[in-house]
């Protein structure tokens, strides 16, 4: 199933996308059924929105042994945790905003995961039973603000720094996935979810461990080699093998 988050006629919901159709579903994250009497809505009559409203994002850093090598990093013995805040999340076609307190901003194609339930000391043999599906991230970066803060929560923390969508992606094989970055049709990443350092079960049952992740969580799982800068105007599009594209232009504050 693809789930859409969406606005129709002044109002948001969450609906099933078939064949470029919606359908309405009702519920909660952790629970949805199709909405009593509701007709199928064209996809080209809806705004889409970021498929998941998370309380946080839990973003892995160093995820791929060809990013932490052109980043002249060691490669980590554990997860490397870091949070992007609910602030930063916008949806497909939405712009991300390049501030002005930075003059390098990078994108990071990312393969994401959406909890469905309440996840706690969760083991890594229980992992997948509390996914709900899988979308795609960019987690846009202020290259420059990173390094000269050591720590990670300014450069990558921004309003619209967190892309996501275009929708989630319930029943997909997240080990062995496509995953392809491109700026105005230029491929600047590229790479196979089979790299991934740490693999999504361990992921969830990890950081789980070390926090409790609510429905509607975004695990943002690492990137591969190839950031590189964005400027105002271009357009970057992240796209993943079975789940979709996720495109957003580049914006001056306005």
């Amino acid at each position: 199933m693809k789930i859409v988050r969406f606005r129709y006629d002044g109002c948001d919901r969450y609906g099933a996308l078939e064949d470029d159709r919606i359908t309405a579903l009702e519920g909660t994250i952790e629970g949805f059924v199709p909405a009593k009497g509701a007709e199928a809505i064209a996809l080209g009559d809806v705004r889409l929105l970021a498929p998941a409203t998370p309380s946080k994002i839990v973003a892995i850093g160093l995820n791929y042994a060809d990013h932490a090598t052109e980043g002249n990093r060691e490669l980590p013995k554990e997860p490397m945790l870091f949070i992007k805040p609910s602030t930063a999340v916008i949806g497909p076609g939405d712009d991300i905003v390049y501030p002005p307190q930075t003059a390098n901003l990078h994108h990071e194609g990312e393969l994401a995961i959406v909890i469905g339930k309440t996840a706690r000391n969760v083991a890594q043999s229980e992992a997948r039973s509390y996914v709900l599906g899988y979308t795609c991230a960019n987690d846009v970066t202020a290259r420059d603000l990173q390094r000269r803060d050591v720590q990670f929560t300014r450069g990558k923390g921004f309003d619209t720094f967190a892309p996501l969508g275009p929708w989630i992606v319930t029943d997909v094989d997240p080990s062995d996935l496509a995953l392809e970055v491109r700026v105005n049709g230029e491929v600047r990443q590229k790479s196979r979810t089979s790299q991934l350092i740490f693999d999504c079960d361990y992921l969830v049952s990890f950081i789980s461990q070390v926090m409790t992740l609510l429905p509607g969580d975004v695990i943002s799982t690492g990137t591969p080699a190839g950031v590189s800068p964005m400027k105002v105007g271009d357009v970057v599009e992240v796209e993943i093998e079975r789940i979709g594209c996720l495109k957003n232009a580049i914006a001056a504050p306005r």
